[in-house]
């Protein structure tokens, strides 16, 4: 966690910007919430339960409180001085973008890449920016070579868009998509470790793993998989798409060889940023999406040779870090947890309520899926909207359905509390026809 006074530079303007007359951001407001955030030495089980901390952090936020967002695994608002920041450079860029944005603001990412990587235990030279994991993803889908016949194995339970990227392969290039299951809600790493390797053929050229799956939030033993399938000669693309800044762990931790990230999940970085992280001894295995000078060949920034792209996104990525250091990795892991558990373990006393995420340590973190036996998904999802402004996400996969509820670090009690009555309204009295 950051000292105070190491947190107090981390928010003030570049000092390149504040020379070429960048405005000066309206961080008062800002600097208040955080620098309150720092005073907080609880321990995280303290802090999980502390409502005036959690009332401070809250306070960033602008979200509209006649609403109650339970989807935040889909995408997070970000806090409201990390909007500024890049309203302020998006302002800064268009004085004169081939200058501005260009020459000034674009260098500026570096730094960014720098504390990013710090930040997770990796290598700069081993941090690309992108739009979101699923670019991130399809840049490791589509960049790895493959011919007909060979296989790449996964489970029923990954991310749509993933599988249909290997798909759209299959139907090309004649490569084979093995699908298996896994149990909901799985509890056992060794056990699921298991069920990857009885999977993998002499034809096996890649795994597809989520580090946690999005239907479910359930957390999937990454470092273990990555290790197994390593013996087995080959490669692990790791989703983590809803994992990063979501529960404590450093990148370096999994010694995987690549993870992908929505930055504006769980980091609540602006809107349309993700990240890439290839081991250096790796990048120039893989082909970019959009093509590359050959002498960049190992370089990570071959990745974002997208053409013309915004700064301000990305530079305010800094803002959404220094949000989350503040809160503190683990602080941030214990809230979200004992909010879960705040919803869950009142439902799971109705015999008719089904969860389908463990709640053992470890095992899952602030994504759950709920079923209210007998009640569609989709006319649950559709219910709380229109009748109590509560929004979750209907979940209808061919082993298992219910509701994703995603609370986030903003989330009030008494917006939980509004959730589990109506559930429970549901549970007693059903939907009206």
């Amino acid at each position: 966690m950051y000292s105070r006074r190491r947190f107090l530079g981390a928010i003030g303007v570049p000092s390149v910007a504040a020379a070429a007359g960048l405005p000066l951001p309206r961080l008062t407001h800002a600097s208040e919430i955080l620098e309150n955030l720092l005073g907080h030495e609880a321990s995280p089980d303290e802090a999980a339960v502390d409502e005036d901390f959690w009332s401070e952090v809250a306070l960033a936020f602008t979200v509209d409180r006649s609403l109650v967002n339970l989807n935040n695994g889909g995408v997070s608002p970000a806090p409201g001085y990390v909007q500024e920041a890049m309203k302020r450079h998006l302002d800064y860029s268009n004085k004169a973008p081939v200058y501005t944005m260009w020459r000034i603001l674009e260098p500026q990412r570096e730094a960014v890449r720098q504390r990013v990587a710090r930040e997770w235990g990796v290598d700069a030279e081993e941090v690309a920016f992108t739009r979101n994991a699923s670019e991130s993803l399809q840049t490791l889908q589509l960049g790895m070579d493959l011919e007909a016949g060979d296989e790449i194995l996964t489970t029923n339970q990954d991310y749509p868009r993933m599988l249909t990227t290997f798909q759209q392969r299959a139907r090309r290039e004649g490569i084979v998509l093995k699908e298996f299951s896994l149990p909901v809600p799985a509890e056992d790493p060794t056990d699921i470790v298991r069920r990857f390797e009885e999977q993998i053929t002499a034809r096996t050229r890649a795994i597809l793993m989520c580090h946690m799956i999005n239907l479910t939030g359930q957390i999937l033993p990454v470092r273990e998989v990555v290790a197994m399938a390593r013996r087995h000669g080959v490669p692990v693309i790791v989703d983590g798409a809803h994992a990063l800044a979501h529960f404590d762990f450093r990148i370096s931790d999994l010694e995987c060889d690549n993870y992908s990230v929505s930055l504006h999940k769980w980091l609540f970085a602006p809107h349309g940023t993700g990240l890439l992280y290839v081991r250096k001894e790796h990048i120039p295995d893989i082909w970019p999406l959009m093509a590359a000078p050959e002498g960049m060949d190992a370089d990570i920034r071959k990745f974002e040779e997208i053409g013309t792209h915004p700064a301000a996104p990305y530079l305010a990525i800094a803002e959404a870090l220094t949000f989350h250091q503040a809160i503190g990795g683990k602080r941030k892991e214990a809230r979200l947890v004992h909010l879960r558990d705040s919803w869950a373990r009142p439902l799971l006393e109705h015999d008719r309520v089904r969860l389908h995420t463990s709640l053992e340590p470890g095992m899952a973190c602030g994504i759950a899926c709920v079923e209210i036996e007998g009640i569609e998904p989709g006319d649950l999802t559709s219910w709380l909207f229109q009748e109590h402004r509560i929004i979750v996400t209907p979940i209808v996969h061919d082993e298992f359905r219910g509701i994703r509820v995603s609370p986030s670090v903003y989330t009030t009690p008494d917006e939980i509390d509004r959730f589990v009555a109506a559930m429970e309204n549901v549970v007693v009295n059903g939907l009206p026809d």
